[in-house]
């Protein structure tokens, strides 16, 4: 069965996403803005192994490919890596659609996704959606550092070429993030762009300020 954008854009109402480019903020805001309003909070990427569990190889087989050591995962080439990332998330989305529908029935619900510029048209509107953004050179030591990244940097570290497979990472999340940040800067959506001198404090007050919150 097949569901129309409008459809499935009247369910998600009570949906307020939080999307953009990695190390763009993204999960600080949606744990500050949840904790404030007392929102459902929906991680994505929290959500990935029960989603996983549920789902099959023949109709989900980049969520089910398996790799036997970080040399293997991280010895792909960056084309590689590139589409593995992609086709998890598109194949996550059927997964998080459904989640999202039957948490927000009856509250609201701040899901911290990844959602592209077409996907956000379709399934919410402006007035729902914010677009936190970095520039996305060189992202892999500030994405390792995170806390809740602590396995994924770990993982890194036990590559036999641990600067290599680096570069790897670096490179691939450059060509998927640099062009989506051009389309994110000419769409119609709200999004903020985080710099230096950026801080949660003043983040955290635009984003509530463009959601309608305060």
């Amino acid at each position: 069965m097949i569901f129309q954008d409008n459809v499935i854009k009247e369910y998600l109402k009570n949906v307020y996403f939080i999307t953009g480019t990695p190390c763009g903020g993204k999960t600080t805001v949606s744990r500050a803005l949840a904790e404030k309003y007392g929102f459902e909070l929906f991680d994505v990427d929290e959500r990935f192994d029960e989603h996983k569990k549920m789902s099959n190889p023949l109709f989900q087989p980049a969520m089910n490919t398996y790799f036997n050591s970080a040399d293997e995962f991280f010895g792909r080439t960056v084309e590689e890596y590139k589409n593995w990332l992609l086709n998890n998330t598109r194949e996550q989305l059927e997964f998080v659609l459904l989640d999202l529908i039957r948490l927000s029935e009856n509250k609201k619900v701040l899901c911290d996704c990844h959602i592209t510029v077409a996907q956000a048209l379709a399934f919410s509107e402006p007035a729902r959606v914010v677009f936190l953004i970095k520039d996305p050179s060189n992202l892999v030591d500030e994405y390792g550092n995170r806390p809740d990244h602590q396995g994924f940097f770990q993982y890194l570290n036990s590559a036999t070429d641990i600067e290599k497979a680096k570069q790897t990472v670096n490179i691939t999340l450059y060509e998927l993030n640099v062009n989506r940040i051009e389309e994110i800067k000419s769409s119609s959506f709200f999004w903020i762009e985080r710099t230096v001198d950026s801080t949660v404090e003043s983040t955290l007050t635009c984003v509530e300020k463009h959601l309608g919150l305060i």
